[in-house]
């Protein structure tokens, strides 16, 4: 490839990736959005986050499982009940990681 092609590739790739991202913002930071839209708005990360979360949390190998032998789930519960408590992230991923651990070495999970 010449160094045109590959510049307006990079070029290209640079659009495609910061457009979608500053979009909004330039279009609705002169608006106010409605009170319904904002609660919905922050709603948003949460579910997003459950979306990436929950698959690798109930399905081991291929399968479904909610079982008392799923390690990642057991350590999710309480990691989640901190994070809903205190509001911290540090506290609720420190709580998830230690539960592992200890998952590994006492139980052999």
């Amino acid at each position: 490839m010449d160094q045109k092609t590959i510049f307006l590739t990079i070029l290209g790739m640079t659009l495609v990736t910061y457009l979608p991202r500053l979009a909004p913002v330039w279009f609705l930071s002169s608006r106010s959005l409605p009170p319904l839209v904002r609660r919905w708005l922050r709603l948003v990360p949460v579910a997003v986050l459950s979306a990436l979360l929950f698959p690798s949390l109930l399905m081991q190998a291929g399968q479904f499982n909610t079982r008392l032998d799923n390690l990642y789930l057991l350590a999710a519960v309480p990691a989640a009940l901190v994070a809903w408590r205190t509001r911290s992230l540090f506290g609720a991923v420190l709580t998830g990681m230690v539960l592992v651990v200890a998952g590994r070495y006492f139980l052999g999970l």
